[in-house]
């Protein structure tokens, strides 16, 4: 029973580590691309930041995975677009979610008494917002745009 048990805390600690993508690890997976910037453009992937003629390798490293990944095919040639969104729950009120029974005794009649009591719950809505667009030509970044909030 104890190795189960151990067993079970190891798989849901090697999931909990293996599935994060942080700056870090990402950093380190695209590592030939990362050394070959200076240092200036090295601090600036680092803090997350993302400027025009960046990779996609370099703007992966900066912001991770996208969320949305888009493709316009055009006379022109072939541009994507990478949407970043942010997450979020928006609370929106409380809602009745039905009653709470309690059985007492009427202290005059030595009876059993139901009360019923009414229970009210949060409610809340799941928010999707796009936080950042980069928009790519000929594999480099040609315009950026950001919701400033």
């Amino acid at each position: 029973m104890f190795k189960m048990h151990r067993l079970f805390a190891l798989t849901c600690l090697a999931l909990l580590l293996g599935g994060c993508s942080t700056i870090s690890s990402r950093i380190e997976e695209k590592s030939a691309a990362f050394s070959a910037l200076d240092a200036d453009i090295q601090n600036k992937i680092r803090l997350g930041r993302v400027e025009v003629g960046y990779s996609p390798d370099l703007v992966y490293i900066a912001l991770g995975t996208p969320d949305e990944r888009l493709t316009k095919t055009s006379t022109t040639g072939t541009n994507e677009t990478w949407i970043y969104n942010s997450y979020r729950q928006e609370y929106l009120g409380s809602a009745h979610t039905g009653y709470r029974q309690y059985v007492v005794i009427d202290p005059k009649t030595r009876q059993a008494v139901v009360i019923y009591e009414p229970v009210y719950s949060s409610v809340y809505r799941d928010r999707v917002d796009e936080r950042i667009r980069i928009n790519f030509k000929a594999r480099q970044v040609e315009s950026i745009e950001q919701v400033k909030r």
